[in-house]
């Protein structure tokens, strides 16, 4: 038997955590002689109800054996409590492997716990890199990588990043588990979401907004710039609102908003819904650029630049930060050519909705 902890504690690891759930399930019904004992761990990052244990609800994610309740606190703060409860945990509980997912705190907490417990990590979205080592994501990211014994690329140029820093053993291109995630719950969330209905919104007659990352959200003469984009924009816009968001506008969200709808944060199959009828994607979320593109949704990213530069490249995503004219010029530029995907897009980048399977063959082998 190979006992797996799964560390999980923001809204996207969430998702990522259920595709994979779903792999290990099929495995164990399939090979009785070798099953894998999953054992997640909530570290509590993302504390709120729409954020968290809706998410668990929805997804069909086995409940965490776990739930720290960190919440929320500068960033030695939150990442040494979780790094001193999460040790305790996997002193514990003797497990064979961390699987750790993408680029937040609890990713960090996870794999520093892990590697000097001297258990192998297994990282799900290794390689990605912004080149922006002023975002705390990034150093997670690049940490989480040089002391995995299992690097899950979603795609080549994640790969070619890891090459470069001079990692090249245990690293695999399995492709993207968000893809896996979007396929198995398109059709779900068209059948039980009625996210459209609640909000008077019509398919491609509206535009979706996402703003969270501390880029933004931390300084207000970027938050400021990019709201007064989007009050300028002649279209309805959906914008679920991150409680980090919400707390710093405080008293501003009561200024004219324009036709910005603001929600709170919504479960996953209303937010795949929301990505699916959306006429434009404006977001400084990476999983919602990728999500834009499976559903083959222009996406206009507020931030100085990406982790997934191959949907830059290929014309579907424009970067243009917080400067209003340069959001409006993308979003113009996106409406004129009405443009539209190529086929076989999503196979084509991020591999064929298979990944968590190809990944839990490899836990298996490690």
């Amino acid at each position: 038997m190979l006992r797996v902890v799964t560390v999980v504690g923001a809204r996207p690891q969430f998702v990522k955590a259920a595709t994979i759930s779903r792999a290990i399930a099929r495995w164990n019904q399939d090979h009785a002689d070798s099953p894998i004992e999953e054992s997640i761990v909530h570290t509590g990052q993302h504390y709120d109800e729409n954020m968290s244990r809706v998410f668990f609800d929805e997804l069909q994610i086995p409940p965490p054996e776990v739930n720290l309740e960190i919440g929320s606190a500068s960033h030695g703060r939150q990442t040494g409590r979780m790094l001193e409860s999460l040790e305790r945990v996997m002193v514990e509980g003797q497990p064979d492997l961390v699987l750790i997912y993408g680029d937040t705190n609890s990713t960090l907490a996870g794999a520093l716990a892990a590697v000097k417990l001297h258990i192998p990590v297994a990282h799900v979205e290794a390689g990605l890199r912004s080149f922006n080592r002023r975002m705390p994501e990034e150093i997670n990211r690049v940490v989480a990588d040089h002391v995995s014994a299992l690097l899950l690329c979603p795609s080549d140029l994640a790969v070619e990043n890891l090459r470069s820093e001079g990692l090249t053993e245990g690293v695999h291109q399995v492709g993207d588990v968000m893809y896996d995630s979007v396929l198995y719950n398109r059709e779900l969330s068209r059948g039980k979401s009625d996210v459209l209905k609640r909000l008077n919104l019509q398919p491609k007659g509206f535009y979706l907004a996402t703003i969270h990352r501390a880029e933004n959200t931390d300084d207000p003469a970027r938050l400021g710039s990019i709201l007064a984009a989007l009050r300028q924009i002649d279209r309805p816009i959906v914008l679920p609102l991150h409680p980090r968001t919400k707390n710093t506008l405080g008293s501003h969200l009561a200024e004219e908003m324009g036709k910005v709808i603001v929600t709170d944060p919504v479960p996953y199959l209303d937010m795949l819904t929301l990505e699916d009828n959306a006429s434009l994607i404006l977001t400084d979320s990476g999983g919602v650029q990728k999500e834009a593109y499976f559903f083959g949704v222009p996406c206009v990213t507020l931030r100085d630049e990406t982790e997934w530069v191959e949907l830059v490249e290929t014309g579907w995503n424009q970067v243009v930060g917080a400067d209003p004219k340069m959001i409006s010029d993308a979003i113009g530029a996106f409406e004129a050519r009405n443009a539209q995907l190529p086929p076989g897009r999503s196979k084509t980048l991020y591999g064929d909705g298979h990944a968590a399977q190809s990944i839990v063959e490899l836990l298996i082998g490690a």
